[in-house]
Parts: structure tokens; C-alpha cells; sequence
């Protein structure tokens, strides 16, 4: 999603990241069609079991994952701006996709969950004029005005994140890694749970203000991955351990909140997400300390991938929620549909005009390639 590795030496396995990231949050979002949590529109019939399961997984981490690398990303973008040069920037690569996705892609979501919900029965044009009436804070709420763009709230406590840390990162310089650091984390993300503030993508903000941080000062030192590599067994036995523990027990019931039980859940939840944070960033500097023209490709697609899949994946939803098909047939057939109307969305209309590119936070180009094919997926 956000991308700026300006530094001299390329972090191409952070990109790999960022991409398959971005995948990881559609497909998450398409079974939150099918799963039990609430969401904007709900098939009619819905799947406990396997399709759970892999939504307990990939939300336990996939959101902290995208605030380290933000916080990775800031500590690259600061070696090359001035303060005024990354302010500017912020505002227009997170900023600019915010306030479009809000105007633009937002209300029709908005329209699906209240006409599904039975909150609303008219047209969507007759929607239009009430969709400033109120503002939309919660699933099933009454205000219709998303000021955080729905899924695109990632953007909007990124860019408060960016700015109200600038200073702090002005003043206090990056650290060398050290191992115990490892361990140091999760004991303040677990006592993040003392202060509770707001819960977005499963987690509160001052969870994702903590990764953000710690991806700052600490994951972007080059003494991290080597860290990294002398004790990631240990990381793997955690995040093995309580990754299981923690679908287990969600999926056999949630303890009460304000219980021992469910302070050692969270407990839980958060070695889960750090060990499977440490895993991934470990497995992508084996694996994946390289570029192509695929990862040219869609490491510049990612931003407006991310912006688009929710809207696409809503309105799909919406003609496939009452017919009686299969669950597995509906989820099959809302991925791929969603996944090929956004890339071609993306490969034909929005990276060849400056316009779009400047929307959705893309770099503007001079002159945009105007090839017709998908060959830039092909690599050597």
C-alpha cells in the first residue's frame, strides 16, 4: 500500500511484503462475506469452520504487519525529505486516496448494508442526499457518513500516526537492534490493553502507534535481520504454539471480557501476532531479497488494489447474498470476479491517466506506459 523505500540499498523484500499483504486483506475481506463476524453485507448462510479459521489467522496480524512497514518505510523516507518534503508527501499519498475513497467509493457500501439490514429501502440515487445525515461509527449503527473511508481507515490513523510522530522522530534517531528487544515488545503490547481508545482491524490504536514506533526505531535497524536469523526457531515454536491456542480457544469460547481469562486470551493474541510478524519478516529475507517485473508490477498496483477491493467486493457480494448456492461456490466466484474487475480496472483505466494515478496515490508519470497487456506479470 504506502510505498517509499528511497534509501540507496532497496529493500525489495519489504516490497514482496506490502504485496502479499495487500492480497492477504482481500481475501480476508471476501470471507468476511461468509464468516460469523459482522460485516456490510452477509451472505445468507454462513460458515463457522474453515473459512473461521482462516479469518482468525490472517486478522490476528495482518493489520500490525502493514503499520511496521509503515514504520519501516517513514524511517527510509526520512533519510531523503525534508520535514516540509514528507509532510507534503504523506498528505498526498494517504491523504489524497482517503478523502476520494470517502466521496467517491464509500456511499455505496453505506447504501448495501442499510437496504441488506432493512435500514433504508429506496434507490440509491434517493440514498445520495442522506448520506452526510449522521456519523457512520459501527456496523448496524445509524449515521451514514464514513469519515474514515470504512476499510480506508488504515490510511487516515496512518497519516495522524505520520504526523503526530514526526517530531518525536526528528528529535530521537533510529536505534541499533538488540535481541532482548524481541521480548521487550510484546510486554508493551500487552499492557496496550490497559488503555483502551478505539478497536479497528482487531486491534486498538495504540497497539497499531506501538508496531508503528517499534518499525521505526528498531525493525529498520540493519542489526534486526540479523537478530532475526539466530533466533527464529524460537520465534516459530511461539508463533506455532499460540497461534493454535488462540483459534482454539476463540473458536470454543471467548472468555468474558474484564477476566483473568481473557487478559491471558490477549496475552495469547499478541505473542501470536508478533512471533507471526517476525516469521514473515524472516521467510521474506530468505525468500524474496529480489525484484522482477512482476514485483515492478504490483508492488505500484498495491496502493490502488487496496483502495479499490472492499467497493468491488460489496457490491459483487450484493447480487450473490440470497441465491442458494454453496458458500464455497459464492466465495470462489466473489474472489475471482473482484479480483480480476480491480486489476483490470487498475491495468487499463487508473495507471495511464495522471488524473487517477494522483487519486489513488500513485506516483504522477510524465508519460504512462500504454501497453495493453498483462506481459509486465511475465518475468524472466
Amino acid at each position: 500500500m504506502e510505498k517509499d523505500f528511497s534509501s540507496l540499498t532497496r529493500q525489495y523484500d519489504l516490497d514482496w511484503i506490502r504485496v502479499i499483504a495487500t492480497l492477504a486483506v482481500f481475501l480476508y475481506h471476501c470471507t468476511m462475506f461468509v464468516n460469523p463476524f459482522p460485516w456490510h453485507i452477509k451472505n445468507n448462510e454462513l460458515d463457522s469452520d474453515g473459512i473461521l479459521v482462516f479469518s482468525l489467522f490472517v486478522g490476528a496480524w495482518i493489520m500490525p504487519l502493514f503499520f511496521v512497514i509503515s514504520g519501516m518505510s517513514v524511517s527510509y523516507a526520512l533519510k531523503s525529505r525534508t520535514m516540509s518534503g514528507y509532510v507534503k508527501e504523506r498528505f498526498i499519498k494517504l491523504g489524497v486516496p482517503l478523502a476520494f475513497g470517502v466521496l467517491i467509493l464509500t456511499p455505496h457500501q453505506i447504501y448495501i448494508e442499510r437496504i441488506t439490514n432493512g435500514q433504508y429501502d429506496g434507490s440509491f440515487f434517493s440514498f445520495l442526499p442522506h448520506f452526510f445525515d449522521g456519523i457512520y461509527l459501527d456496523i448496524g449503527g445509524s449515521g451514514n457518513f464514513a469519515f474514515f473511508g470504512l476499510h480506508l481507515w488504515y490510511l487516515l490513523v496512518l497519516l495522524v500516526f505520520s504526523l503526530l510522530t514526526l517530531p518525536l522522530f526528528q528529535k530521537v534517531g533510529i536505534k541499533q537492534f538488540k535481541t532482548h528487544h524481541f521480548y521487550i515488545l510484546p510486554i508493551f503490547l500487552f499492557l496496550s490493553n490497559i488503555i483502551k481508545t478505539q478497536g479497528l482491524g482487531g486491534w486498538d490504536l495504540i497497539f497499531y502507534l506501538i508496531v508503528f514506533m517499534y518499525g521505526y526505531y528498531f525493525l529498520s535497524s540493519p542489526l534486526f535481520k540479523t537478530a532475526l536469523k539466530a533466533t527464529i526457531k524460537i520465534h516459530m515454536f511461539i508463533a506455532v504454539v499460540t497461534t493454535i491456542v488462540y483459534i482454539v480457544w476463540f473458536m470454543s469460547g471467548f472468555p468474558k471480557p474484564g477476566t483473568i481469562e481473557s487478559w491471558i486470551y490477549f496475552a495469547v493474541r499478541t505473542f501470536s501476532c508478533w512471533s507471526l510478524l517476525l516469521c514473515v519478516f524472516y521467510f521474506a529475507d530468505r525468500y524474496l531479497s529480489f525484484s522482477n517485473k512482476f514485483l515492478t508490477y504490483t508492488s505500484e498496483a498495491s496502493m490502488p488494489f487496496y483502495v479499490l477491493h472492499q467497493p468491488v467486493i460489496v457490491l459483487i457480494a450484493y447480487f450473490l447474498h440470497d441465491l442458494s448456492w454453496p458458500i464455497y461456490v459464492k466465495l470462489l466466484i466473489l474472489a475471482v470476479v473482484s479480483f480480476v474487475i480491480i486489476m483490470l480496472s487498475y491495468h487499463i483505466i487508473i495507471r495511464r491517466f495522471n488524473s487517477l494515478r494522483f487519486l489513488f496515490g500513485m506516483k504522477v508519470q510524465n508519460k504512462v506506459k500504454s501497453d495493453t497487456t498483462f506481459s509486465t506479470f511475465t518475468s524472466k
